[in-house]
């Protein structure tokens, strides 16, 4: 039996994004942002899911 093991740059990748599907990610950014969840998911419809783009649609 095989271990998929996951290399250095998923996770790095990862954090570049906001996955407006995913809970976790949406409550995270809304505290950290000061906003709403359903802000986070409209700023993730309109700017695409890049964190950057994200948080400077939201004020940061």
């Amino acid at each position: 039996m095989s271990i998929d093991k996951q290399t250095s740059r998923e996770p790095a990748q990862d954090r570049r994004n906001v996955a407006g599907g995913q809970a976790h990610d949406v409550r995270y950014e809304a505290e950290k942002m000061g906003v709403s969840k359903d802000e986070v998911r409209d700023a993730v419809k309109s700017e695409g899911n890049r964190r950057k783009k994200v948080e400077d649609k939201l004020g940061g």
